[in-house]
This record gives C-alpha cells, structure tokens and sequence, in this order.
C-alpha cells in the first residue's frame, strides 16, 4: 500500500513504527520518498497507556504536524490529527477463543479511537458490515476498499516439487492458527490419500498457535507420511510451491479478505476454499466453495480437482482465477484511500 502511494507524488508521506527495538530497520522496508520516524516507541508502555484512555504520547511526538494518520493495524494512537484505522477483521469479537490474549485488547483500543472521532477503514464490504454490527460505528465511518494483491513472481514447478517430495500435491499458505482450519484439511485430505497414493498435502507456513492441535491431527493421520510441512518459506520457494501446486486450499472458517487464495489465482492454480467471510466476496466464482467445517465436501472438492477425469473444469477455474485477480490493484487501492484522505484532511 506504502509503495503505490509514493508512487503517486501528491502526498508527503511519513512512516512509525510503534515499537523500540525494531525501528531502525524501518528505513530499509519503505520507499526512499518516504520520510521515517525513528524515535523509539516501547510498545508495551505506550498500548497500556493508549488502552486506559491515555490521550499522551501523540503519534506526533514522532512523526511532527500531520494532516491525517493511517493506523494500518487495528491500533490507533492519540493525534491531533483526522485518524483513518484500518481494521482487517474481526476474529477478536466473532470467535474470541481463536486469539491470543493480545489480540483481544484490540477491541478496547478500537473502541477508544472510534469514541475519538476515528473512521474505519475495511478491506471488504463484510467487515464493513461487521464493523458497523459488532461495533457500533456510524454508517459514514466505515469505508470500504478492497486491497490489492502482491504480484506473485514466476516461479519454478520443479523446485516446487522438489520442496514438496512429489509431483502431485495440495498446498495451502499461511500462518498455523485456528481459524485456518488446518486440522479439517489434514483430516479430509487424509480420506482422499486412501485411493491416489501419489498425493501430497503441504502446509508451508509459520508455526502459530494452533501447531500443537495441526500435529496431533498429522501424527493420527493414515497419511502422515505424505503430510509436509515447510514452516515459513521464502519469496523463490512460495512461488516455486505455488507454480507447482496442483490445487491450493484454503478452507478456513473467517477471512476478512484472503491474499493466500488470490495468489494462487494469480499463479494459476485451482482454488477450495471455505465459505465463510469475506472468501465469496473477494474469490467471486473464481473459487470451489465448501462448508468450512464439512470434511466430506471439503475431501469430494480436493478429490475432484486432484483427479485426472476434470481438466476441463480445472482450466475453467484457472482461467476465472485469472480474471479475478485482476480486480485488485493496490494503485487503485492508493486512489480510494487519497479520496478518503482529503476529504477527512
């Protein structure tokens, strides 16, 4: 989002960080027009303080005079200044037991910035919804604007099978949490993996607080021994996995927009995913939609677009996937959010 608003050359734009030991690094993750504030913020002090209604220190103490601040995850601090938050879902408030303890302080801290005058910005109409719902914000501030997607770099099917042990396989991205619903997939693709023995299920992402439920669920599979899992990968390995992939799923039961999915879009490859959040809105019809929590449906799905009966419908689903994508450019993204700058400014 930071690059294609400097890329636009009609803001001054100037970055913080609300912690203390990560921000030096900061100069080196935004573009060179983009001024940083690098004056240390202790995080745990300054979110205790902010979440007790604290309206010191100002985001200004760091960053000088400005005309809007962009809080671009669920944390706004005090300002002068007209405050934009950006809120990606609400998992905090639907499915409480999913989070971590931190996580559930967000609702506090929003409450406090929409009680201060602070408008919403979502990356769906669902959340938009969900906002206005679940927390009480006026119709005119909430906006919604869909993200854009990171363009996925062409990567290498041979490496991708090489990382995945085989030329056959399911992979999905992501974070080990609850809401992914990593155990249902490991559970529907161990039914699956009784008649193909070719297939394998790869889970390439950071362990997460939901590894010890995902391992037990791997550890009693029949297929265990076809389960991979990569934990995080880099930039060349996700695109050598995605453009090795023979179906990527994605069954989780809330979303408040899904990059993981689009990105397979964008690489081709046939998507499952749940039915559940933002998914439909933002998949279209470019995606198989299952019941999140359906392991028959969620085992038909991945049996069907594994096989080699449909190539019809997968070079159907590839080529919707493809139109799809192309929905969601973050220089579009870049106009939406200008528009609402200046007219909150």
């Amino acid at each position: 989002m930071l690059r294609a608003l400097a890329r636009r050359g009609d803001l001054s734009l100037t970055t913080y960080a609300v912690t203390w030991r990560g921000r030096r690094a900061l100069g080196d993750s935004v573009p060179s027009n983009v001024t940083v504030a690098t004056r240390p913020i202790p995080a745990t002090v300054v979110r205790e303080l902010w979440g007790r209604g604290a309206t010191r220190p100002r985001v200004e103490d760091w960053t000088g005079s400005v005309d809007v601040v962009h809080a671009t995850n669920f944390v706004a601090p005090p300002t002068r200044a007209a405050v934009v938050v950006t809120v990606h879902d609400l998992t905090f408030i639907r499915f409480p037991e999913l989070c971590t303890p931190d996580t559930l302080r967000y609702r506090a801290l929003l409450e406090r910035a929409i009680a201060r005058g602070a408008t919403v910005h979502t990356p769906s109409k669902f959340i938009a919804t969900e906002a206005r719902e679940l927390l009480g914000v006026p119709e005119d501030r909430v906006v919604a604007i869909h993200s854009g997607i990171p363009t996925v770099a062409d990567g290498d099917p041979g490496l991708g099978c090489r990382l995945a042990g085989g030329p056959r396989y399911i992979l999905t991205l992501g974070t080990i949490e609850p809401r992914k619903n990593l155990s249902t997939l490991v559970t529907a693709f161990t039914e699956v993996a009784r008649t193909d023995p070719d297939l394998r299920l790869i889970l390439a992402g950071p362990a997460g607080w939901d590894s010890p439920r995902v391992q037990a669920a791997i550890d009693t599979s029949r297929a265990r021994d076809r389960i991979v899992q990569l934990g995080y990968v880099g930039d060349r390995d996700r695109a050598a996995l995605l453009a090795g992939a023979t179906v990527f799923a994605y069954p989780s039961i809330y979303e408040g927009f899904g990059f993981p999915p689009l990105e397979a879009m964008q690489a081709g490859v046939p998507v499952i995913a749940g039915n559940a959040g933002a998914l439909a809105e933002v998949l279209g019809d470019a995606a198989h939609f299952v019941a999140p929590m359906d392991i028959d449906a969620l085992a038909a799905a991945l049996a069907s677009l594994t096989s080699s009966d449909g190539p019809e419908a997968r070079a159907t689903m590839i080529e919707r996937g493809r139109t799809q994508v192309k929905q969601y450019d973050w220089d579009v993204t870049a106009g939406h959010l200008v528009s609402l700058y200046r007219s909150l400014a």
